[in-house]
């Protein structure tokens, strides 16, 4: 599932190729389309410029000179680019083509899509009700989002409208990194618990930014977590796995007693 770090890199896929003209956009299949036909994105789009895109969370927008094409990956999407003789994926849905190769937003379960704003306001109003980025998430900001919800704790992480951009992934590998139980009540972390907590956050994302994934490292529970017999990297305690809020969510029974 494409969280933070993976949008991150379509964001940067999309701005080394800003500035070119769009020749054309042909839609393939118009069930990634939301709140807009595939006629009005060809013709909204159609001889503009894609401009300096920008990320909140998991959605990606990209300005084109006016309009403005916002992201959202779901559990499978992507946008990659492609030379021009590139064949076509079955599951390339909408493509993006300019003079030199085609940018194409590849989804297989379709669960989201593409959406086309007017304007930076319009576009502004669909993503208002998220919460702050999870980057730009100061340790004062955390504790206040954590002493706020009565959630546990993984799924106040996860819920997009208290914090942008962490997804199931993450938030496991977060609570993992920073020896805390993510059944725990969020609000009941002591001071000392969200500064790790903190620390484990911004170590995660900058790790994972590099890699433009949650990158699956031996030393990771995510180089463990679909073992067929999962053990902690850090203890060897056989890992724990519940459904949270529809969520696989695993951790370390011994490591994360907490």
């Amino acid at each position: 599932m494409p969280e933070l770090p993976d949008v991150e890199g379509f964001r940067r896929v999309l701005a080394e190729h800003t500035g070119e003209p769009i020749a054309s956009v042909s839609v393939l299949d118009p069930g990634v389309l939301r709140g807009v036909t595939a006629r009005r994105l060809s013709t909204s789009l159609r001889g503009h410029r894609f401009e300096e895109p920008h990320r909140h969370g998991k959605w990606l927008l990209a300005p084109a000179q006016g309009p403005v094409v916002l992201l959202h990956f779901g559990m499978t999407g992507s946008l990659t680019w492609h030379p021009l003789d590139d064949p076509r994926h079955r599951h390339d849905r909408v493509i993006w083509a300019l003079p030199d190769g085609e940018l194409r937003f590849r989804d297989m379960r379709k669960l989201q899509g593409v959406h086309l704003a007017a304007n930076s306001k319009e576009a502004d109003e669909t993503v208002e009700n998220l919460g702050p980025d999870a980057l730009d998430l100061s340790r004062d900001d955390l504790t206040a989002t954590l002493g706020a919800h009565r959630g546990r704790l993984k799924t106040t992480l996860t819920d997009q409208t208290i914090t942008a951009g962490l997804g199931n992934l993450l938030a496991d590998e977060i609570c993992w990194q920073a020896h805390l139980n993510p059944l725990r009540p969020a609000r009941d972390l002591t001071a000392p618990e969200v500064t790790t907590l903190h620390r484990a956050m911004h170590r995660v994302l900058r790790d994972s930014l590099k890699a433009e994934r949650v990158p699956p490292r031996k030393t990771w529970l995510t180089g463990a977590r679909d073992a067929q017999t999962p053990t902690c990297p850090r203890c060897g305690t056989p890992l724990e796995s519940r459904r949270l809020s529809g969520r696989r969510t695993v951790w370390c029974p011994t490591c994360q007693a907490n």
